[in-house]
């Protein structure tokens, strides 16, 4: 055991020794990197082109499925060959505030896939013949898959009840979308600015990186960072009749600010997810779920609000009802104060969520990318250390202010038999 320990704490000094090197300026550029001892690098291209941003609903998800096709360099196909022959990986992904654009490969091959994803920012064609026979279907393939997974629709719509404008744009296109070739072509020439764009190295010499980034983007326009209104919450209540997939509920509260520990402590204190796999967990919430339903705690960090909750499923609308009510007494509970041993586990979990978080090359992006565009020195460590000064009396400071808030509740599913929120504590 003692050596487990041991190893545990070794770990967790080489994540929390992982920094990037002080982000710099290069082309008008922001760029960081960090080394994460991996046989591989990755390059990620982060654009402040969320669905915050845009003009249009759903263009920021067409200008993601846009991501590679022809440039004034290569062919959509030669994008393909070309990085098939470096043994390399790309992928385009979409949040609420970011654009990111990626590419996996071996050490040393850098030069090319610098040269790869900014061809795509500063000279993509966004044709119409690509638009119409190749982005279309992504477009519509991903509304079509979250109206079919009713987790990830109940945290889309929550996210437009909780902000309404801003965070509260869906990362998907409406059915029957009117978008055009020219709506993705305008968004990506307001988007793809220098003052919009930050460049995330892993595995890369920071110096190098710099270089690269010079030559590449230097013929990208240089204009202010896009800015779009302060978020607010509002909260809400909506149901959805749905019959497939599980009976679904999502029961969440908003804050606004920059996000802070203690509600990524209170994230972690409501949590039921067992230390041991395939055991039930030992939480007060996790003993009065129903065998056959699920929660899971849900935290949702902005540059300016944060969205925390829990999604609850299950086979029957009875079940998610036992479950939903159990996590708003647990929620209740918080507000007046944890124990010292609660307190204690919660924090550790949320440490240990926030060094995992940044194992993977997408959660790093996910995890610095504000801090990156505001030109700051980003450290593991200074994020682990900020729980160090959580208090009892602070989560519940922070919990007694979301509880007296308007709660955002969406039901899916079986709508007339789903509980609505006041028959749940709300």
């Amino acid at each position: 055991m003692l050596a487990a320990r041991l190893s545990t704490a070794r770990k967790t000094q080489r994540l929390a020794a992982r920094s990037f090197a002080t982000v710099v300026e290069s082309a008008g550029l922001r760029v960081a990197t960090v080394e994460a001892n991996q046989p591989t690098s990755s390059l990620t291209i982060l654009v402040k082109a969320g669905s915050r941003f845009e003009p249009k609903a759903g263009v920021a998800n067409a200008l993601k499925n846009f991501a590679f096709k022809s440039t004034a360099k290569r062919s959509a196909l030669g994008t393909v060959r070309e990085s098939e022959l470096y043994g390399g990986v790309l992928s385009a992904s979409l949040t609420r505030e970011h654009l990111a654009l990626t590419a996996e490969f071996l050490r040393g091959d850098e030069q090319f896939f610098v040269d790869v994803l900014s061809s795509f920012v500063n000279s993509a064609k966004f044709t119409r013949h690509e638009f119409e026979e190749y982005v279309t279907p992504l477009i519509e393939a991903d509304s079509a898959a979250v109206n079919t997974d009713p987790a990830t629709h109940a945290i889309d719509i929550a996210h437009a009840l909780a902000f309404r404008s801003g965070l509260g744009a869906s990362l998907f296109a409406p059915s029957h979308s009117t978008l055009t070739a020219e709506d993705i072509k305008a968004f990506a020439k307001s988007a793809f600015t220098k003052g919009n764009i930050a460049v995330l190295g892993s595995g890369i010499d920071q110096s190098l990186l710099s270089q690269l980034v010079e030559k590449s983007f230097a013929a990208t326009p240089a204009s202010a960072s896009a800015t779009s209104s302060a978020s607010a919450y509002f909260g809400g209540e909506t149901r959805i009749d749905a019959h497939n997939g599980p009976q679904t509920v999502f029961i969440g509260f908003g804050a606004t600010g920059t996000p802070s520990p203690e509600l990524a402590t209170l994230a972690a204190h409501i949590s039921p997810a067992p230390s041991v796999k395939w055991s039930k967990g030992i939480s007060p919430l996790s003993l009065a779920i129903p065998t056959y339903a699920s929660v899971q705690s849900v935290y949702l960090p902005y540059s300016d609000a944060t969205l925390v909750g829990v999604l609850i499923q299950g086979a029957t609308a009875a079940e998610v009802k036992t479950a939903a009510t159990a996590a708003v007494a647990e929620l209740k509970k918080a507000a007046g104060g944890l124990s010292a041993e609660d307190l204690k586990k919660a924090v550790a979990k949320a440490k240990f969520a926030a060094a995992s978080a940044v194992e993977s090359r997408d959660g790093l992006a996910a995890t610095f990318g504000s801090e990156i565009f505001a030109g700051a020195p980003t450290t593991l460590g200074a994020t682990l250390a900020s729980f160090d000064n959580v208090s009892a009396a602070g989560v519940s400071k922070a919990v007694s202010q979301l509880v007296t808030g308007k709660p955002t509740y969406v039901a899916i599913g079986n709508a007339t038999a789903l509980p609505y929120a006041d028959e749940i504590g709300l």
